[in-house]
């Protein structure tokens, strides 16, 4: 069942869209991949151990170039170069995380992805998430579904596979502002790692997302997450039959508009959704300055 109404009418052909963003995302991903064979220097990016790197950049000015050559007037937020402006009260806005999860490559560990969205004012319509690892690419529109790398519909199977029913394995994700210390992201972790067999910190969510569009792992928690690489990967598994809520369980709205306090998630398979919600809801409840909750399952 897919969470999102269709897209609204809008002076773009989506289908067109979609292929300049897929074509723009795997020739960043080849960028990229050839060249985390070769030395690469990581610089800080800001006080919250983010990094940047060259590959970063490269692939950023690539995605940017194709999508300034075939759409002029749209805004663009990029992930490394912040607000570009298009045309005089532009309605369409491209966000590019041309490589989620540098921390990652900056150690060797081949786990990341190259994330596009185009959004209709603050709304995702269109999501692009391209692994240059296994050179795949997913692919979604807001109400019509999401497709797998071959183009053929993707959505989860009617049931998780076979002993995850109540041992679901999850993914978590934090932004990169989250103190080591915070007390609702300890509290939050720890009692996810209670309730399932296992819990990935991937540190590339769209990594994540296209996991759990695949039906790879069952569901993911968020906690004041990065917003460029958030609407990609969240309306990709949206589209797959996926459901999210706010951690306090309400409706959650896929927006741009929004600081990262607002942003926080719980996504995951319809029939476990409300079990993560109740998880999420009894941690920081409980939560108190030290973080530490009840070890009860």
């Amino acid at each position: 069942m897919r969470s999102t109404p269709p897209s609204p009418a809008l002076p773009v052909d989506l289908c067109e869209a979609r292929r300049v963003a897929v074509e723009a995302a795997e020739a960043a991903g080849a960028l990229v991949r050839a060249g985390t064979g070769g030395p690469l220097v990581a610089r800080p990016k800001g006080r919250n151990g983010d990094v940047v790197t060259e590959l970063d950049t490269a692939a950023e000015e690539l995605i940017v170039g194709r999508l300034r050559t075939a759409y002029p007037g749209h805004r663009i937020i990029a992930e490394e170069s912040g607000v570009l402006d298009g045309a005089d009260g532009a309605h369409l806005v491209w966000l590019v995380d041309p490589l989620d999860g540098t921390n990652n490559v900056a150690i060797g560990m081949p786990v990341y992805a190259v994330g596009l969205a185009l959004c209709a004012g603050t709304i995702p319509v269109l999501g692009v998430v391209h692994d240059p690892v296994s050179g795949r690419t997913w692919t979604a529109v807001r109400g019509e579904g999401a497709l797998d790398p071959d183009g053929a519909p993707l959505s989860l199977a009617p049931r998780p596979r076979p002993g995850r029913e109540r041992n679901p394995v999850l993914g978590w994700t934090q932004g990169h502002a989250v103190k080591a210390g915070d007390p609702s992201a300890f509290a939050l972790r720890s009692a996810l790692e209670l309730r399932c067999s296992r819990l990935l910190q991937l540190w590339a969510p769209l990594v994540a997302w296209a996991m759990l569009a695949r039906g790879d792992i069952d569901g993911i928690v968020g906690y004041q997450p990065e917003l460029v690489d958030l609407p990609p990967g969240a309306l990709l598994a949206a589209e797959a039959g996926a459901e999210l809520r706010r951690l306090d369980g309400g409706p959650y709205e896929l927006s741009i508009d929004r600081p990262p306090s607002e942003l926080g998630f719980v996504a995951a398979r319809p029939e476990l959704l409300a079990r993560l919600v109740e998880t999420a809801n009894r941690a920081l409840d409980v939560a108190g300055p030290d973080g530490q909750i009840p070890l009860v399952r």
